[in-house]
């Protein structure tokens, strides 16, 4: 026989207790009355959906789930519309995505943040890569971790700080050789922690280096934050670029609205160093040129193939700090024309806000 306090347990771990005004049980019959984010009839139908899915795996086929699903009052509508609201002393988040992996997007993530700093910014890099954090292998902080600080009466998380950039990642709280295996409400919930929980100070940039793809991550980050633009990173070739498609599609849905700043070609070509005027397009030759011209959206700029780009990465000392380099120099052209897409941004498109979306991982049970 069920009993009640083992269904109030299981819609914490699903993590919809604070949608629930009352449970009942009743041999195999379990009443739940709830209060669903949206009054939207699709987001109710989805919400019961994913209920019964949740429950029939956790409990059997034999329990039967009776829901009664109310639309909530304007004023909790407003409520929930304004939970992610900006973090205070962030001017500027950024998200970089990219359609698939092994692409070098926390490659860019890394030489971004660094040369925003070599500017004169203030920046911080959130690796929201759960699953495959690499960012501190490429800042040389594996094994760092973050201190606890008092601010306001509250205890904080205080992120490294490398080469100028505060980072978190969640690398720094689990082992070098320890899997991440977490079901998504889980990830959601670290990563709200290290947003939200976390002393970031005064920035003018927070660069979020997301996990590759268009999936739970990427719903809970934009819920989360207000991102202020997006930008892209590709290699040329077409099967990279067809995922670039789905990221930007992402981005524009008019649930999210969030504008793409422009598409970064990594890996664009290689230039041998005994013959630095010779261009070999190895993966394709102005592939992103020209489906950024298809999408409507800039080119910020090419970043070829060069060994110390991978080396640098590889010892935690990445290629944008090499002064004088023709990397360094080109990652500084990259990101002065990110920031100056930035600027036509904020000049002529309102403040972005977060969205509220009500997804079926929402309901998937933590194990």
């Amino acid at each position: 026989m069920i009993k009640k306090d083992t269904v109030l347990e299981f819609l914490k771990e699903v993590e919809v207790d604070d949608l629930v005004k009352n449970v009942q049980v009743m041999g195999d019959n379990i009443f739940i009355d709830m209060v669903a984010h949206s009054p939207a009839m699709h987001e109710r139908k989805k919400l019961e959906a994913a209920m019964k899915q949740a429950f029939a795996s956790k409990f059997g086929e034999n329990v039967v789930l009776k829901l009664k699903i109310d639309t909530p009052e304007p004023s909790e509508v407003i409520q929930n519309q304004i939970k992610g609201k900006q973090i205070p002393g962030i001017k500027n988040i950024i998200a970089v995505a990219s359609g698939k992996g092994g692409v070098g997007k926390s490659t860019v993530s890394s030489n971004l943040a660094v040369s925003l700093a070599k500017m004169g910014f203030s920046v911080g890099l959130l690796d929201a890569d759960i699953y495959g954090p690499s960012i501190p292998t490429m800042f040389d902080t594996v094994g760092s971790k973050p201190l606890s600080v008092e601010v306001n009466g509250k205890h904080l998380m205080k992120p490294i700080e490398s080469y100028g950039v505060k980072i978190l990642s969640i690398g720094y709280f689990s082992g070098a050789n320890q899997a991440v295996v977490w079901r998504g409400p889980m990830a959601a919930k670290a990563l709200h922690q290290m947003i939200r929980d976390a002393d970031w100070g005064e920035l003018d940039f927070l660069l979020i280096d997301l996990p590759p793809g268009t999936g739970d991550i990427h719903l809970s980050i934009i819920q989360e934050v207000p991102v202020t633009g997006a930008v892209i990173v590709s290699t040329p070739q077409h099967v990279a670029l067809a995922d670039v498609r789905k990221g930007v599609a992402m981005f524009n849905m008019e649930s999210i609205n969030i504008p793409v700043l422009g598409l970064i070609e990594n890996m664009a070509y290689f230039t041998p160093e005994e013959l630095p005027n010779n261009k070999y397009y190895i993966f394709g030759k102005e592939g992103a040129k020209n489906m950024a011209e298809d999408l409507n959206i800039p080119v910020l700029g090419e970043v070829p193939i060069v060994q110390s780009i991978r080396e640098a990465g590889d010892v935690g000392h990445p290629a944008a700090l090499q002064d004088g380099t023709i990397v360094s120099d080109i990652y500084q052209e990259v990101t002065r024309n990110m920031v100056e897409s930035l600027v036509e941004r904020n000049k002529n498109l309102p403040p972005t806000e977060a969205v509220k979306i009500t997804t079926m991982a929402g309901c998937s049970p933590k194990k």
